[in-house]
């Protein structure tokens, strides 16, 4: 099928202010449904059709794995073993499987693995805080000002939207689930909350671990859903009388498919870590890390088109992210406290969508929102507990660094075991092949079939916007 029958060079925004009411009606009328926000969640089926050839298990995926807080890339993928004492830090660098690749000594497994991912080394943004360097990159925002909610949609959400207009999937699942996922500084702006993710939280290691209002077993369960059900229908001929536009005609699909989603056996299966061999659960590390990742992939097995989740929490040390400032960890200890889990998690991730030959459609990315600052600084703690001192004891940190940081992609049918672009010697900015947010996101957008630059989507005005309107797709990121 060609791009251009996939996708639409204009796709409409949000339904009109006029049918606002008609949703809320409906989701009143749905409550019985519980906390999945349907139709909302499922009313992402419209206009046009995959072909009948193009199963739901071949359809292009990503998953992203989030760093929240930044990642110190010289601590990590681009170490900088000859600079001075003040900016190398203590970490020696190890070789790895790709000839000229070096890693730090906190990720052996990533080492071994190196012909299996590449690197960019040469991203930059513009924005120096945590909210407006998440939205430039997941949005390709440009504005360097923290705002308190986004003004443009991320890339997930805008996906899902795109997604959502070719038509019904063969899966019971949502097209966009977050397991843990980022959701603090991103979201769908004016392609509107239905295109949210399905949002997956808890530890999935933990025994009594459980996705809610998923799979429903207990026949009398799946009774009282059916008679609530039919009680929506009798609610609807009332309205009918004063839906001019018809939107309601379409809502026993949507309905259907809330149904499914609630009952069907394939949804809960596809949640169910039990169901894994506990050999590939302890090679992705029982932790909370280790199992958020093994059930992205069992999402995208089962056919979810876009799944994140993030590496955040206890796991992480102190203050539960990645912002190593002085003031809230030691750097390298907190580096040191989460690298096992980290390296154990990603690399059975990777490992797992070669062996399971889902490399060539699923792409992942593991990313934070910018680096670390290459210059080391001691501040007075402000608490003591994992991989922080006392509160008073100075300890070393590293601050915000968005003009330069790393990350790592696999899959995608890729060209693997390659470095893209460099960093000076320090590891403060780009040297070689520098990469900004809109190739991040044209990258990702093409993984997807989306024509990024000629897709446009209504903002809240209702001015046609492109996804993206600068960048271009990374040539040796792209399958």
């Amino acid at each position: 099928m060609s791009q251009s029958a996939r996708f639409p060079k204009f796709c409409a925004g949000p339904l009109e202010q006029s049918a606002a009411s008609r949703r809320g009606f409906l989701q009143l009328g749905l409550g019985g449904f519980a906390t999945l926000s349907l139709p909302g969640l499922l009313r992402l089926r419209a206009e046009r059709r995959l072909s009948a050839a193009e199963s739901d298990r071949e359809r292009s995926a990503v998953i992203m794995v989030w760093q929240p807080g930044g990642c110190s890339h010289i601590d990590s993928y681009d170490p900088k073993p000859k600079s001075a004492s003040e900016y190398r830090g203590p970490f020696q660098p190890i070789d790895t499987k790709v000839p000229g690749l070096t890693l730090t000594e906190l990720l052996p497994r990533h080492a071994a693995l190196a012909d299996k991912f590449t690197i960019l080394r040469s991203m930059r943004q513009t924005a120096g805080g945590h909210p407006a360097g998440s939205m430039q990159l997941l949005s390709g925002d440009p504005d360097t000002r923290d705002k308190p909610k986004p003004k443009y949609p991320d890339w997930m959400c805008i996906a899902n939207y795109l997604r959502a207009q070719q038509g019904p999937r063969n899966s019971p699942l949502p097209a966009y689930v977050g397991v843990n996922p980022p959701l603090e500084y991103n979201g769908p702006a004016y392609v509107g909350e239905a295109y949210s993710p399905f949002v997956v939280s808890g530890d999935p290691n933990q025994p009594s671990f459980q996705v809610p209002n998923i799979g429903l077993s207990n026949a009398g369960e799946v009774r009282r859903l059916d008679r609530r059900a039919t009680l929506r229908q009798k609610l609807d001929t009332l309205e009918r009388a004063f839906d001019q536009q018809r939107e309601l005609s379409a809502l026993d699909e949507f309905e259907s498919q809330a149904m499914t989603l609630l009952t069907n056996p394939r949804a809960k299966e596809a949640f169910d870590l039990t169901r894994e061999d506990p050999a590939v659960r302890d090679r992705y590390g029982r932790n909370a890390w280790g199992q958020q990742l093994l059930m992205c992939r069992r999402l995208v097995e089962a056919g979810v088109d876009i799944v994140t989740s993030q590496l955040s929490g206890p796991l992480c040390g102190r203050v539960q992210n990645w912002d190593d400032h002085a003031v809230n960890h030691n750097v390298f200890e907190a580096m040191q406290f989460r690298a096992d889990a980290w390296d154990q998690a990603v690399t059975a991730l990777i490992e797992d969508l070669y062996e399971r030959g889902l490399d060539k459609r699923v792409l992942l990315c593991v990313t934070g929102e910018f680096g670390r600052t290459p210059r080391i600084e001691y501040s007075p703690s402000t608490g003591g507990g994992d991989a922080s001192a006392p509160a008073g004891t100075k300890q070393p940190g590293r601050d915000h660094w968005p003009r330069a940081f790393s990350n790592l992609w696999a899959g995608g049918g890729i060209k693997t075991g390659q470095v893209i672009g460099a960093t000076d010697a320090r590891g403060e900015d780009v040297v070689e092949r520098m990469c900004g947010p809109g190739d991040f996101l044209a990258t990702i957008y093409h993984h997807l079939g989306i024509d990024a630059p000629n897709t446009l989507i209504k903002d809240f005005s209702g001015r046609p916007t492109p996804v993206v309107d600068h960048g271009r797709p990374i040539p040796e990121l792209i399958g």
